[in-house]
């Protein structure tokens, strides 16, 4: 699976601003920015994520991921590439 296959899934699905998808061999690094992550804990953020692709995951498509999520505030003020 391609990083952008993955973000077309995670955009179709979700309602994110943006999303960042960078693959090194098979370890995938999600960054996902929207403000429904708001009063969320990390968990229930990282969950929201991992929904759209367990069948991926499950059938060994997508092998290892790493998620970080981001309100579209906190993007803005810390992780923001000027």
């Amino acid at each position: 699976m391609k990083p952008d296959e993955i973000k077309q899934i995670l955009m179709k699905k979700i309602s994110l601003n943006d999303v960042i998808v960078t693959c090194d061999f098979n370890h995938f690094k999600i960054i996902a920015i929207s403000d429904i992550f708001k009063n969320m804990n990390n968990v229930k953020r990282q969950q929201i994520i991992y929904f759209p692709l367990i069948d991926y995951i499950k059938n060994n498509i997508i092998h290892s991921v790493s998620i970080k999520t981001y309100t579209i505030e906190e993007w803005n003020n810390n992780h923001k590439f000027k």
